[in-house]
C-alpha cells in the first residue's frame, strides 16, 4: 500500500485522530500509526481493477509516452542556476541570447562556446544524440513537444538551470504493441486509482474531524 501519497495529503491532528476512532471502530491494533493507517486503508479504501477496455483507451491516448526509441540530436546553452544566481537577470540574459539567435542561428555555436556553462560548450553546445533515459524530464519533454528540427522558440527551464535549445535531428521510435505493455497500463491506472481514493477519503476524514470539533455540546435553555 502506498501510504506516502496519503501521509502527503493527510498532516493534521483532526485526521490522525479520526483515522484511529476509526481503527477502534473497526477493532483494528497495530504498533505504530503508520501500520494503524495501512490496516484501515486496506479495510476503508477500494480501488476498481483496470478492465483490458480501460487499458486499451490508455495505450491509444499515450501512444507518445509509451513510444520507445525516440531519438534526439540536439545542441544547448545551459544558464547554469546556483544558489547565489539573480534568476530575473540570468532569465533577462538566456532571453535576450534567444531573441539574438532567432535572427540568425547561425551563431549559435559561437555564443555556445562563449556563454554556456555546460562542459558541451568546448564543442558548440553539441549534446549528441539523445534519448529519454539520458535527460532530466523537462528538458526531455520541451524536446517532444518541439517535435521537430530547429531552435526552440522559448527559453526551457530545467533543474540544471536555463536552455536555449536548437534541435538537429529526431527520430521518432516505434509504439510496443498493447500486450507488451498492458501490465504497466494497468499499474498506472492502479495507482491514479488509488491516489483519488486516498485523496477523498482524506477529505472524508478532515470534513468528520471538522464537524466533530465544531458540534457544540446541548445545553438546557434556561428561559423554558
Amino acid at each position: 500500500m502506498e501510504t506516502d501519497t496519503f501521509n502527503a495529503t493527510v498532516d493534521t491532528d483532526g485526521v490522525l485522530a479520526r483515522l484511529r476512532q476509526r481503527a477502534a471502530e473497526l477493532e483494528l491494533q497495530a504498533d505504530s500509526d503508520e501500520a494503524l493507517l495501512e490496516a484501515v486503508l486496506l479495510r476503508d479504501v477500494q480501488t476498481p481493477e483496470p478492465g483490458e477496455a480501460e487499458c486499451r483507451r490508455y495505450y491509444a491516448q499515450h501512444a507518445d509516452a509509451l513510444r520507445q526509441g525516440d531519438m534526439v540530436e540536439a545542441d544547448h546553452i545551459l544558464f547554469a542556476i546556483t544558489p547565489s544566481t539573480p534568476i530575473d537577470a540570468l532569465r533577462t540574459k538566456a532571453e535576450d541570447t534567444l531573441y539574438t539567435l532567432m535572427a540568425d542561428a547561425s551563431a549559435f555555436a559561437e555564443m555556445a562556446r562563449g556563454l554556456s556553462n555546460c562542459p558541451s560548450a568546448q564543442v558548440g553546445g553539441n549534446l549528441g544524440q539523445l534519448t529519454a533515459e539520458q535527460c532530466v524530464p523537462e528538458f526531455w519533454q520541451a524536446l517532444m513537444e518541439q517535435g521537430q528540427p530547429g531552435l526552440l522558440p522559448r527559453v526551457v527551464r530545467s533543474r540544471f538551470g536555463l536552455h536555449i535549445v536548437r534541435i538537429a535531428r529526431i527520430a521518432r521510435g516505434q509504439l510496443p504493441p498493447f500486450e507488451t505493455v498492458q501490465a504497466q497500463i494497468a499499474q498506472t491506472l492502479r495507482q491514479q486509482s488509488l491516489v483519488r481514493a486516498l485523496q477523498l477519503y482524506a477529505q472524508d476524514l478532515e470534513q468528520h474531524a471538522q464537524q466533530e470539533a465544531g458540534a457544540a455540546p446541548a445545553v438546557a435553555c434556561p428561559t423554558r
